[in-house]
């Protein structure tokens, strides 16, 4: 009677075992990024310590092309590859509730089916409750623009109620991750690992491949990858940042919205949806020029979903700003709030929570920094 297969996260954990080993003892990688040094920490690789090193690794792929074992050679070293594909695999582990995680697996289809429902849910909304006539009337913004289609108080409850819906599903994927490096939880909290991570991730230091950058589309170094990045990570809290604004403005300061051109909540809009508008497109294209031996193509219709509705989310934006005191703004509210709301919905059961794990990775390196080496005494 045949033996049963393996579940797929079993094998990628028994493939990661013998690559992670061979590579402790060759060595020749450890100043391309924070992985090589984190497994050189380690004598034997436990599941926990596989998913934490798969989720440090930023795919910059400089270690494939220096490694004197990758294909053609028997040992078929592919290093980045695997621990794309672990990562894959640890997205729906750890996902909250756990039956969502199958949603990881046709995330492109779960992304697209979000986005027509949202349109559908959001054109439904604002004819019933304004009315056809008033959702194709153009409104000044003295007359309140959007917020004569749907109050300000509408927007903020539905939306915050979906937002923090989807951070507390984050964070306790999040907090089981962690759980699984076998950290307390106090070491998170501590200034130099929370510090430090925050600052490897917001500089993007892990994807300039050792001092040169990834490599596109195959040996050949480039910051392309994280110039876009940049653009794409910062366009996105840019946009967070211009709605914390205008909530605080509104509600706090008594200056009620909508706001002028030149106010500070549209100045940080405008910026993030510009970044929103040139970042997702310019990963895509790099996306689709890099090399197949560095990336899990099993994971490509989550990462062009994801990126195909932030581009969306900044071009609605843009466009619903530009356009807001016209008759074209009851249509482009609904399409923006549409995207927002499939982006919001989606958030912890696609591509966004490779940000989340990635942070506890960084932290974890950190803490892990100031320890001494197993079995060497502290100097």
């Amino acid at each position: 009677m045949p033996a049963p297969e393996k579940p797929a996260l079993e094998a990628l954990v028994a493939e990661a075992e013998r690559v992670l080993a061979i590579c402790n003892a060759c060595r020749y990688c450890e100043g391309y990024c924070a992985v090589f040094p984190a497994l050189e920490r380690r004598l034997s690789f436990g599941e926990g310590d596989i998913h934490y090193l798969a989720n440090l690794c930023h795919n910059c792929g400089s270690c494939l092309y220096a490694c004197q074992y990758a294909p053609p050679h028997e040992f078929r070293l592919d290093f980045p590859k695997v621990m794309a594909q672990v990562r894959g695999e640890t997205y729906r582990k750890y996902t909250w509730p756990a039956a969502l995680g199958a949603l990881f697996a046709r995330n492109g289809a779960v992304v697209s089916a979000a986005i027509v429902a949202s349109v559908v849910l959001a054109l439904a909304f604002i004819v019933a409750s304004a009315g056809w006539d008033r959702f194709v009337s153009p409104w000044s913004d003295a007359q309140g623009s959007f917020y004569a289609l749907v109050p300000h108080r509408t927007m903020v409850a539905i939306f915050g109620a979906v937002f923090l819906a989807a951070m507390a599903a984050l964070a306790a994927g999040f907090a089981r991750f962690w759980r699984d490096t076998g950290e307390p939880a106090g070491e998170l909290l501590a200034p130099h690992a929370s510090g430090m991570a925050a600052h490897d991730a917001f500089t993007l230091k892990y994807l300039d491949g050792g001092g040169d950058g990834c490599t596109y589309p195959r040996a050949k170094a480039s910051f392309a990858r994280r110039r876009f990045h940049h653009l794409t990570f910062y366009g996105f809290l840019l946009c967070f940042a211009a709605t914390c604004v205008a909530t605080v403005e509104h509600y706090v300061l008594g200056w009620k919205a909508p706001y002028p051109f030149v106010s500070l909540p549209v100045l940080l809009g405008t910026a993030g949806g510009i970044g929103l508008l040139a970042g997702p497109p310019g990963l895509l294209w790099l996306k689709a020029r890099r090399d197949p031996e560095l990336v899990d193509r099993a994971q490509d219709g989550m990462d062009v979903a994801f990126l195909a509705l932030l581009f969306l989310t900044g071009a609605t934006g843009l466009a619903l700003l530009a356009w807001r005191e016209t008759s074209s703004m009851g249509m482009l509210l609904a399409l923006h709030l549409a995207t927002v709301l499939a982006l919001f919905v989606t958030m912890p059961y696609g591509k966004f929570v490779h940000a989340a794990y990635r942070f506890a990775a960084l932290a974890r390196f950190h803490i892990e920094r100031r320890r001494p080496p197993p079995e060497v005494a502290a100097e």
